[in-house]
């Protein structure tokens, strides 16, 4: 199969998965936080440190790393929310989310490459 094919199933399924998510997250936890933007993140970051962890085939690369997770995770409301807490001057949180998101975004990734090491 063509990796444009994989690719774009991939981002299909992230991006209906992510707009699921989120909404459903949002509904639940109506706070200031941006909660489902960094646990959705958080979680992509993850998956991609397994997906690298075990090492897998240039297709699931293309499919569940580029695809899936290329459209589950969002860098870009990322900064939109950022940009937004900005503009509230809600700088408490505006730290917690940027510093949070960044540094549970690293650890999670290495947890993911490690534990998949063990798991494999």
């Amino acid at each position: 199969m063509s990796a444009y094919i994989l690719v774009a199933l991939g981002g299909f399924f992230g991006a209906i998965t992510r707009f699921s998510l989120s909404t459903m997250i949002k509904r639940i936890w109506p706070i200031t936080f941006p909660l489902a933007t960094f646990f959705i993140n958080s979680i992509g970051s993850f998956l991609l440190g397994w997906i690298v962890g075990i090492h897998a085939n240039l297709h699931m690369q293309w499919l569940v790393g580029t695809g899936f997770m290329g459209a589950f995770t969002t860098f870009s409301t990322f900064t939109l929310e950022s940009i937004q807490l900005m503009q509230q001057r809600k700088w408490g949180v505006l730290l917690l989310y940027v510093g949070g998101s960044y540094s549970v975004g690293i650890l999670c990734a290495f947890l993911g490459m490690a534990l998949s090491s063990t798991f494999a």
